[in-house]
């Protein structure tokens, strides 16, 4: 499955998130593997960033995720850098965004 989400660099981080998002630590990496995420792809347009999740199933890949030290690590040190994460009505949480279109669904149903 595939899951967007989208987060805000807090103001005047860019280049502290850029730098510090190069590359997450190992035991992160690991931990998405454990988790079933398969690859996770972040864009950024001025201080919104978009992510793209794929992973087997989000609510049981976010339960294991944050169950586990190296996300609370990696929050702890990523998290100076971000205002927080937004559903799709621009409320505050970590709920994926409405996706509303896509090209492959529609030439699946020939419509």
């Amino acid at each position: 499955m595939r899951i967007a989400l989208h987060s805000v660099i807090a103001e005047g981080a860019i280049e502290d998130y850029r730098s510090h998002h190069a590359r997450i630590p190992d035991s992160l990496r690991d931990l998405f593997d454990v988790a079933g995420i398969h690859d996770w792809t972040i864009w950024r347009s001025g201080r919104n960033l978009f992510h793209l999740v794929e992973c087997d199933d989000f609510e049981a890949t976010m339960r294991i995720v944050e169950a586990s030290p190296a996300n609370d690590s990696w929050q702890a040190d990523i998290g100076r850098f971000v205002e927080g994460f937004h559903g799709p009505d621009g409320e505050e949480g970590f709920t994926p965004i409405e996706q509303v279109w896509a090209l492959a669904a529609q030439r699946a149903t020939g419509s």
